[in-house]
């Protein structure tokens, strides 16, 4: 399988640079850009295969570019870096057309790796520490994959 395609939106430059460093042994980075907009005209551009966002961000929250990336770049899979671990969240994300979502404050290095192979593979990928994992009730999350309980992806 050729090399992932790779771009990365996040409004802290110091954290767009470890990113950059850490994904860069998962797939070719093609991009970065610090806000939504920029996101969502950088996607339609280079067309990459995964694209970790950031939800606050400015000029167009992550949501906002994901919804219009999920239309505009359907074969683009988002996954969503975020601080907040309300699982309301990620319904939020997935809603908006995400295939995964992840923690920042966890791991990163190895979660990133698990969510872009998983979500490459067509799941959807939750990361760990996601407040409520163990009490969403039927088979809500399996060692970060998710299942029934978030909306479908495409």
């Amino acid at each position: 399988m050729a090399s992932a395609r790779i771009l990365l939106a996040d409004d802290h430059p110091d954290l767009l640079k470890a990113l950059r460093d850490l994904v860069s042994e998962l797939g070719e980075v093609v991009g970065t850009v610090t806000d939504g907009q920029a996101l969502v005209q950088a996607a339609q551009r280079l067309k990459p295969d995964i694209i970790f966002t950031d939800i606050s961000m400015p000029k167009m929250d992550g949501l906002d570019a994901t919804r219009a990336i999920s239309a505009q770049v359907p074969d683009s899979r988002v996954i969503i870096l975020s601080s907040f671990q309300e699982p309301a969240y990620v319904t939020l994300a997935f809603e908006a057309g995400a295939c995964g979502y992840i923690l920042k404050k966890t791991a990163l290095h190895a979660e990133l790796s698990q969510a872009l192979l998983h979500v490459l593979a067509g799941d959807r990928y939750v990361g760990l520490g996601v407040s409520g994992e163990g009490e969403l009730g039927d088979g809500a999350l399996t060692a970060g994959l998710v299942r029934s309980k978030w909306p479908s992806i495409r």
